[in-house]
Parts: C-alpha cells; sequence; structure tokens
C-alpha cells in the first residue's frame, strides 16, 4: 500500500496546479485586529476621513445627486 502524500507534497501538489490554471501566489499584510489599540486607531481615522467628507460640498453635491438617480431609477 502506498504511503499518503505528506503535507509539503499536498502543498506542492496544489501549488502547482493553481500556477497551470495561470494563477500566482501573492502575500498580503493587513493590520491585526487584535492589537490593543486597534479599535480607537480606526475610530481616530474614520473622524478624520468623516470630517474631510463633511467639509467637502463637491462630494455632498455629488452623493446626493447619485442617491437621487437611484431613487429616480425605481
Amino acid at each position: 500500500m502506498a504511503q499518503p502524500a505528506s503535507v509539503s507534497q499536498r502543498v506542492q501538489k496544489r501549488r502547482a496546479a493553481l500556477r497551470a490554471a495561470g494563477l500566482r501566489p501573492v502575500q498580503i499584510w493587513v493590520p491585526d485586529t487584535r492589537q490593543p489599540g486597534f479599535a480607537e486607531e480606526c475610530r481616530r481615522q474614520s473622524a478624520l476621513a468623516a470630517a474631510a467628507d463633511a467639509a467637502d460640498s463637491e462630494l455632498q453635491d455629488f452623493l446626493e445627486a447619485a442617491l437621487n438617480d437611484l431613487l429616480n431609477a425605481k
């Protein structure tokens, strides 16, 4: 009876199949949401973005026009 493939052999086979399908591996680093202070930093950045959006009258006009288009499309 043949031995089952090792984990590294299965991973290598899967990666080879993905490459053969025209894909390539990409490593993505994302913020660690478990870090202390993460939620506070999200709130800080969100407040900055909201303040910038509120100060941009052209953005507000654009958003209202887009909403009106959606409401009138029904």
